[in-house]
């Protein structure tokens, strides 16, 4: 049976969903209702199985409250998760075009597209964007976990377990799963103003900064029909200003700081309504539509006067290009579920597109000499998804309980790169000897032009036994059928064996792949230089280009790995605690290869010169990598009659990555160019924290509230192409550090329970703790003057308030 074929024509979803309540995990609740029942939060992710808790699953699984979340003082959905979920990174990268703005998430140390986002359920679709600068996940394109709002947020479960063979590609380090308010009733608004109050200490000098504010406005409202209807509408409002962190600059005297590194300035809005009611009375119609409009704004390196001399009519003094990404991103869903003939139902079908129109400000195209225009529309990214599937389940009365669950599910996603206006990419007539294109971020040429599909069918099956009072066991299996690699198939075994009703073990082993992206596959940017008076073409090309092919570029194929994890569950009253192991092991891996340069070797340039390319990178296979660590999550709750409830929980991640095999060869190349540099090596290894431990404590009362919380990182490298440096003859190291740093954070409220009014006042990175500085000979221009790897990011202490209302 073809997969593909026979699935496309079904509609349905992922997950079979029971309705569960707001719950506590690896952060605190914020508030004693939502923490009443810490540890029986009931879950839907991991398991088919409807009604098992947080700490009787065999995988682990993290529940965060929304209200855990939002009452923080980052505005953004990847940072608040970072903040309270160590195993989750979200840096801050800086000064990498596009990933200014769109910024991946990862999870234990892995790529971010090796993480599977869900929404209620139903997989989410990735961002247009393909990282392909010198950013933590490099040649990832993922999941935008920003364009869901915590204001639409009920709960996010994080599976930290791999479960391809459940869920399908991406799932090798884990799932996030993001369950959206379904209300009838009530509502709230909330107003946060922040800014920033800090003291800037650079290699080159010192300055500080009050100011830099973000304004951030969000309303929900639930609205009844009927039965048990309901609609359930979210906005949210947000205003950033960038932040500027970088350093002197010693080419220009006197030497300021004309660069602007840091976050990017934000103009954004998000609308979210999810809606449901019965249809008869054994099924329920179901959906959700998200919109948002992100308007963003980041600076490349500035250009100084020498540099600029071409258009010194123009910019005299030089300028800072900037690059300005508008993203517009859709997500919805449709479907129906309830009992046909004694089995669970769930068929839905979801739509996904994200749209990301590029172009430069404040610019050049110097081939034009004092004549360019400055603003220059650069083209756009675009990716859309279409997902439908049926889920089915049914418990049998097989030992105490067989839970039977299967289904089908069909995906076709497409790419596209459409052009720029020819300015921004071509030559001019005054100067073509010049860099043609627009400065900063050059536009997307008609060479570039793509627009591909693909399509995928998958059938799973998922068996789950409680075949004793004190065992559980569980065994998936999941085939898939692709249009543009072929098949693949996976499996998973699970256990879990409760000893006493206070302490169990258990453990899974699966295997699990990853689908190369389209954007992986497709993705290319390549442009036209000048070289001895002729143009010539660089850049990224597909694999399965004839330039690439050339050079011995194949067409990709998925990433496969086996995951293995043990682990302990412990609980005596108020207190519970999970420590869980793993191993990753990650074969066929994707990289973004080096530049391939035709002046490397006579033998490379005879293979570029048919196709009148100087140099060329593309993406391969044969990577590999095993990962090794521990999640630890301790939690306790003290009620006291007269001074209110308290959460303690402290949570933390250790991490290993190591690189077991890195390709050096393509094609019969003597001698072989490096295909994978130290720097792409090192960032897989040592990117990301290797240790991060989060202290929380979470405390409520009737008038007053307040949460404090520390979190320690390992130190993060930032890798160089070498080693080592020569300054005035001595070696030194090419490396940045960020160094062993911890962050602390406080929020105080007041919030009776006999109005609706609530106020906070709090600090993020309350001593205003920075990363290591970038020594001055390795930022000889003053841009970048922090290690922009740094998981905390390195904008200094920011100050803010929340008012709020409940209805």
């Amino acid at each position: 049976m073809n997969i593909r074929r026979t699935t496309l024509a079904l509609a349905g979803s992922t997950l079979a969903f029971a309705h569960a309540q707001i719950a506590f995990a690896q952060a605190a609740s914020a508030t004693p209702q939502a923490a009443e029942d810490a540890g029986t939060e009931i879950v839907v992710t991991g398991t088919r199985t409807v009604g098992r808790s947080r700490l009787d699953t065999a995988a682990p699984v993290d529940v965060l409250s929304g209200a855990t979340l939002r009452q923080q003082g980052s505005t953004e959905l990847g940072a608040a998760l970072s903040a309270v979920a160590p195993s989750i990174d979200f840096p801050r990268a800086s000064a990498v075009d596009g990933t200014d703005a769109i910024r991946p998430a990862t999870l234990r140390g892995l790529s971010p597209d090796q993480t599977l986002v869900l929404i209620n359920g139903v997989r989410g679709h990735t961002a247009a964007l393909l990282n392909i600068n010198g950013s933590v996940g490099r040649g990832a394109a993922a999941v935008d976990l920003n364009t869901i709002p915590t204001v639409a947020l009920d709960t996010i479960e994080v599976l930290r377990d791999g479960a391809s063979a459940q869920y399908g590609s991406d799932a090798i380090a884990g799932v996030i799963n993001l369950r959206l308010r379904e209300a009838r009733s009530g509502g709230g608004a909330s107003v946060t103003y922040g800014f920033y109050d800090t003291n800037i200490d650079t290699a080159r000098g010192s300055r500080s900064s009050s100011g830099e504010h973000t304004i951030n406005a969000s309303a929900w409202q639930g609205i009844g029909f009927g039965n048990d209807g309901y609609l359930t509408l979210s906005g949210e409002y947000q205003r950033r200003l960038p932040t500027s962190r970088g350093d002197y600059d010693p080419r220009i005297t006197p030497s300021v700081v004309d660069s602007r590194f840091g976050d990017p300035d934000v103009k954004q809005y998000s609308v979210w309504a999810t809606a449901g009611t019965s249809i008869t009375d054994n099924l329920k119609l179901y959906g959700w539509f998200g919109y948002q409009d992100r308007n963003s704004t980041s600076a490349a390196f500035p250009r100084i006067p020498s540099a600029a001399a071409s258009v010194s009519g123009v910019y005299p003094n030089g300028f800072l290009p900037l690059i300005n990404t508008k993203s517009r991103d859709i997500n919805s869903a449709i479907g129906v579920k309830g009992d046909v003939a004694g089995w669970s139902v769930d068929a839905n079908v979801s739509y996904g597109r994200n749209k990301i129109d590029f172009r430069t400000r404040n610019s050049a195209n110097y081939t034009f000499g004092n004549s360019t225009q400055t603003n220059f529309y650069d083209g756009a990214l675009i990716y859309d998804q279409l997902v439908g599937g049926i889920d089915v389940s049914r418990k049998f009365d097989v030992f105490q309980s067989l839970n039977v669950a299967f289904g089908v599910e069909g995906r076709r996603e497409g790419f596209k790169i459409t052009q720029g206006e020819p300015a921004s990419y071509g030559y001019g007539t005054a100067l073509p000897n010049q860099q043609p294109g627009a400065q900063g971020f050059g536009g997307f040429s008609p060479l570039n032009e793509i627009s591909k599909h693909r399509e995928n069918g998958s059938v799973y099956l998922d068996l789950e036994a409680q075949v004793t009072s004190k065992l559980l066991v569980g065994v998936a299996g999941r085939g898939e059928d692709y249009s543009d690699f072929g098949k693949t198939g996976n499996g998973k075994v699970s256990a879990r064996y409760d000893f006493t009703p206070w302490f169990a073990l258990r453990g899974s082993a699966s295997t699990g792949f990853r689908a190369p992206s389209l954007q992986q596959q497709y993705f290319t940017s390549v442009a036209s230089v000048i070289q001895n008076g002729s143009p010539i073409l660089t850049g990224t090309y597909p694999s399965v280009s004839p330039v690439a092919q050339a050079l011995g570029g194949k067409a990709l194929e998925p990433e496969k790995s086996t995951n293995l994890s043990a682990g302990t569950v412990i609980r005596a009253g108020g207190f519970d605690l999970t420590i869980d192991a793993y191993r990753i092991h990650i074969r066929n891996q994707i990289g973004l290869s080096e530049n391939i340069q035709g002046s490397f070797s006579p033998q490379v340039a005879a293979l570029l010169a048919p196709y009148n390319v100087s140099a060329a990178r593309f993406f391969i296979n044969g990577l590999a990598s095993t990962t090794k660590g521990i999640d630890a999550v301790a939690h306790y709750r003290l009620r006291s009659a007269n001074a209110g409830t308290f959460d303690f929980t402290v949570a933390g991640n250790v991490n290993k990555i190591d690189v077991t095999r890195v390709p050096n060869s393509l094609a019969a190349l003597n001698p072989v160019p490096t295909l994978f540099a130290r720097s792409r090596i090192l960032t897989l290894e040592d990117g990301t924290p290797g240790e991060k431990v989060t202290g929380t404590i979470d405390w409520s009362s009737r008038l007053f509230g307040a949460t404090a919380r520390v979190t320690y990182y390992g130190n993060v490298t930032q890798p160089g192409t070498t080693a080592t440096v020569l300054v005035n003859g001595v070696a030194m190291s090419n490396d940045l550090q960020t160094g062993k740093k911890a962050i602390a954070d406080l929020e105080l409220r007041y919030q009776p329970k006999t109005t609706p009014l609530q106020l906070a006042i709090g600090a993020s990175n309350l001593f205003d703790t920075y990363p290591k500085q970038s020594p001055t000979y390795l930022n000889t221009t003053g841009v970048t003057a922090y290690p922009f790897y740094s998981p905390f990011g390195f904008n200094g202490r920011y100050l803010y308030v929340r008012a709020g209302l409940n209805w």
